[in-house]
């Protein structure tokens, strides 16, 4: 194949592929490691994954990295293992863990009735050790320098808190969170709700917007599909990706007036927002309606 054909070959590949990301790998190491696998250099992903957690990582390649703000990954379920009688500085395993010295004696039902403080929409301290900015500085960075870690607390909304496994000192539960809730804080404050102090001792990802676990493919998988040449098998179109968004379908004229950067009409009663779309089914476009609501004009082009 000639460079150029290449070239246009690579700049026409876009989409997402869900990878199940496994625990010790951070969030850039698994886009280093598609970039490598695909020759790509165009890789981002829709929110960060901790080293120390699994599960759920949104991978978007080629133009679909644009799409970013408009994927519907604003809600993440996780499984979580909470292990109590203890706490940890960065209130998960990797911190310095201390016994509370309080001997773990909690029936289900005690369990139970704690969680529910911390279901619905509820002001939260994010951990002292996470990766907020504060002054221009990295919340962490502080911490670790054994500065003073204030974080302004914020509005979080937990849709669904379960316990699925009993056995003390540990509990497994499931959380339906919106993105930007620290699980790692919900641990401590329920130790501290319990009076015996908690830490988070595991967590998996299982849902990110639409994405799940069933659409994801791991690590070795993945680089199998590499050496094959068949990972693009994996890859969910980008028009895909943006499930919930209303179409609109284009023939050639109006994706030409489209990718020129010119209107089309609209009725009244179409949304705000939708994806323009290829006779192809290729997502051309990003459109938001025209202020007197008769028009489409484009947002966003992902071609040129």
């Amino acid at each position: 194949m000639r460079d150029e054909d290449s070239r246009k070959l690579k700049s026409a590949i876009s989409g997402v592929i869900v990878v199940d990301k496994p625990v010790g790998k951070t969030s850039h190491d698994v886009v280093q490691i598609i970039r490598k696998g695909t020759g790509l250099r165009r890789i981002g992903h829709t929110g960060t994954l901790d080293p120390r957690a699994s599960g759920v990582l949104v991978i978007l390649i080629g133009p679909a990295v644009r799409l970013s703000e408009y994927l519907l990954t604003d809600r993440k379920r996780y499984e979580a293992t909470i292990r109590l009688g203890a706490v940890s500085d960065t209130y998960d395993g990797d911190g310095v863990i201390q016994s509370t010295g309080v001997e773990v004696r909690l029936t289900e039902d005690q369990i139970l009735e704690a969680m529910k403080e911390f279901t619905g929409e509820f002001d939260q301290i994010p951990p002292a050790y996470s990766a907020i900015k504060l002054q221009g500085k990295k919340a962490y960075e502080l911490a670790r320098q054994g500065k003073p870690v204030q974080i302004p607390s914020r509005k979080v909304n937990v849709f669904s808190f379960d316990l699925v496994e009993f056995n003390l000192p540990e509990i497994s539960v499931d959380i339906y969170c919106s993105s930007g809730t620290y699980i790692r804080s919900i641990a401590h404050d329920l130790g501290k709700k319990l009076g015996c102090g908690a830490y988070l001792n595991g967590l998996r990802r299982t849902v990110s917007g639409h994405f799940s676990l069933r659409d994801a493919i791991t690590i070795p998988d993945l680089q199998t599909c590499f050496e094959e040449g068949t990972w693009y098998q994996h890859l969910i179109p980008a028009a895909d990706s943006l499930e919930g968004m209303q179409e609109v379908l284009l023939d050639m004229e109006l994706e030409a007036a489209i990718r020129y950067g010119k209107k089309i009409p609209a009725k009244p009663e179409d949304a705000a927002l939708a994806k323009a779309v290829s006779e192809q089914g290729e997502l051309i476009a990003i459109l938001e309606k025209s202020s007197d609501g008769m028009a489409w004009q484009p947002k966003k082009v992902l071609y040129s």
